[in-house]
């Protein structure tokens, strides 16, 4: 059985692909492993820093450890660049670790659909710089980013 079409698809504007990337950090905010993991092919293959995974149930076995481990995660995507069926995306998310560390990841993703909107493939490569809570940029209630909330080239990242 075909998985349900996740519209936008490609070919992919400029404007269907900021849609995607919204939509994709409008999931992750919402730390729901199994709602993300919708979002990726059956058979989807992951970089993620420098874990490979493969498939919906890794994928929710990923996210389900990281999100354990990254309390009061908050993330924005920004579109970089997209062509036919590829987008690349530059993000940065906030997280503090069960001691109360803060930290700023920040990266890039490259990301390939299929013809249904879900993706296939996804490069991730993230830094962790650790902060101070007073430098905390992200400050809205848990869940999806506010539409008037400054995205990452107004905060200077």
């Amino acid at each position: 059985m075909a998985d349900a079409i996740r519209p936008p698809v490609p070919p992919f504007t400029r404007e269907s692909a900021v849609e995607k990337v919204r939509l994709a950090e409008d999931a992750w905010n919402s730390r729901d492993p199994r709602k993300v993991s919708l979002g990726y092919t059956a058979d989807s293959r992951w970089r993620n820093r420098a874990e490979f995974v493969t498939g919906r149930e890794a994928i929710v076995a990923l996210l389900t450890r990281k999100w354990n481990t990254e309390l009061d995660y908050r993330l924005i995507k920004e579109l970089w660049a997209h062509d036919d069926n590829r987008i690349a995306v530059r993000f940065a998310y906030e997280h503090r670790d069960d001691a109360g560390n803060w930290y700023r990841c920040y990266g890039n993703e490259n990301w390939e659909f299929d013809e249904h909107g879900l993706m296939r493939t996804r490069h991730a490569s993230i830094n962790t710089l650790p902060i101070a809570a007073s430098d905390r940029a992200y400050f809205w209630p848990l869940g999806r980013r506010p539409d008037d909330h400054p995205g990452l080239g107004d905060l200077g990242f």
